[in-house]
């Protein structure tokens, strides 16, 4: 197998079978076109091809680079400097991670390729925030948020299944400090994870969970998925999870995007508390007891009067992180409005200095009467609310169990 050294550097990109550069590059781009056209864009599978091109030339040359050592940024063609050719050459550097030892190449060649592509972006990087500003308003701009939101929300899945996996010690015996550690872990992927969650909805419009028909659910039980999910952060923090389940427990609703909706305010709320409890409740109101006000209490610091009116507004600004009352890019709460609209209600919000805050919503969930197939009820299982929201359809898994 040829090495970086034993082929001439002259040679354009792709113009000689022998370069080991030219045929890990052929094979990412080949993998990132495989994929390019199973979500709408307007640009096409062709443009894109010649743009990874123009990319792997950059990349190329860069490879070749005789002074290793020194960061020389390569000359690129003017058309990759953009937000396109920056995503680009993300995909491709993610396809060569993923399948280069598919195509027998020797390890020693990995590093010297990922330094050739860290060169190009450093070159395309000035010009980046103009461009990415310049693309979010053009027609490809949702496309490339959810882009970015599907490739974050699919490993950050695994993370968390796996840091869950771990500290339930189903790997072996799992110490008190491993234990802790596990937990930040699953807390920061949970963060990482929702905010995905909440772009991609946020693009689509953020009532495609409630497209579906209402389905048959139980209300308790996804008051304790939530719960559940939860925990880690709950945990972490020495805080108290408190639920409050109706007393007709099977409802016909949309249990994905209540679901949704609650664990995106108790995580806020177990995020801005620092002691107390966060309170989950789903109470009877009315007469007939169809309808059911949701609630999330928390005993935080409050929120001052002036910033409520905020609250909703989606992608605000907000001055300094330490001491922050509530979240600051506001899509996670703004994600929930829209839900709830969807589900014709409305979100509201009371706090108070000193006693904490409360958001509310109430919907109307006709009872569903318990078939029973033995001398108990069989509980409907709700769909997970972070895995089965954005634009994947539900799937009917449940929560996940904790020993």
């Amino acid at each position: 197998m040829p090495t970086r050294n034993s082929v001439p550097p002259g040679h354009p990109f792709g113009a000689d079978a022998r370069c080991i550069s030219c045929k890990i590059l052929k094979n990412g781009i080949r993998a990132v076109l495989s994929k390019w056209g199973r979500r709408p864009r307007s640009t096409t599978s062709d443009e894109a091809s010649e743009l990874l091109g123009l990319v792997a030339s950059a990349i190329h040359q860069a490879y070749f680079s005789t002074m290793p050592t020194v960061p020389v940024r390569p000359k690129v063609d003017p058309r990759i400097h953009s937000s396109l050719g920056r995503r680009l050459l993300e995909l491709l550097r993610g396809e060569i991670v993923e399948g280069w030892r598919d195509i027998g190449v020797p390890d020693t060649e990995l590093l010297p390729l990922l330094v050739a592509m860290e060169r190009v972006r450093v070159t395309i990087q000035p010009n980046w925030a103009q461009s990415f500003a310049q693309q979010l308003s053009g027609a490809d701009g949702l496309a490339l948020l959810m882009d970015v939101a599907h490739d974050l929300r699919s490993p950050l899945t695994s993370i968390l299944v796996l840091a869950e996996t771990l500290q339930r010690g189903q790997s072996g015996t799992v110490t008190d400090v491993q234990r802790r550690q596990l937990g930040l872990i699953y807390t920061a992927a949970l963060g990482l994870s929702s905010v995905a969650s909440d772009i991609i909805e946020f693009t689509q419009g953020g009532d495609q969970l409630v497209d579906q028909e209402p389905s048959a659910f139980s209300v308790t039980a996804m008051l304790e998925s939530v719960r559940d999910i939860v925990r880690p952060i709950a945990e972490e923090k020495h805080l108290t999870v408190r639920l409050l389940a109706p007393q007709n427990d099977q409802r016909l609703g949309h249990p994905v995007a209540v679901s949704r909706v609650l664990l995106n305010l108790t995580t806020n709320a177990l995020k801005f508390t620092d002691e107390g409890y966060v309170e989950i409740e789903a109470l009877e109101t009315g007469e007939g007891g169809s309808h059911i006000q949701f609630a999330v209490r928390d005993s935080g610091r409050g929120i001052p009067p002036e910033k409520i009116a905020t609250l909703f507004q989606p992608l605000r600004k907000e001055s300094g992180r330490r001491g922050q009352l509530f979240s600051q890019t506001g899509l996670g709460l703004t994600i929930c409005r829209k839900l709830c609209t969807a589900m014709k209600s409305d979100l509201k919000v009371e706090s108070r200095i000193g006693w904490g805050t409360r958001f509310y919503f109430e919907l109307d969930l006709p009872i569903m009467a318990v078939r029973r197939s033995g001398p108990h009820a069989k509980r409907n299982t709700p769909v997970h609310p972070v895995r089965n929201s954005g634009s994947h359809a539900p799937r009917g898994s449940g929560p996940l169990k904790r020993a």
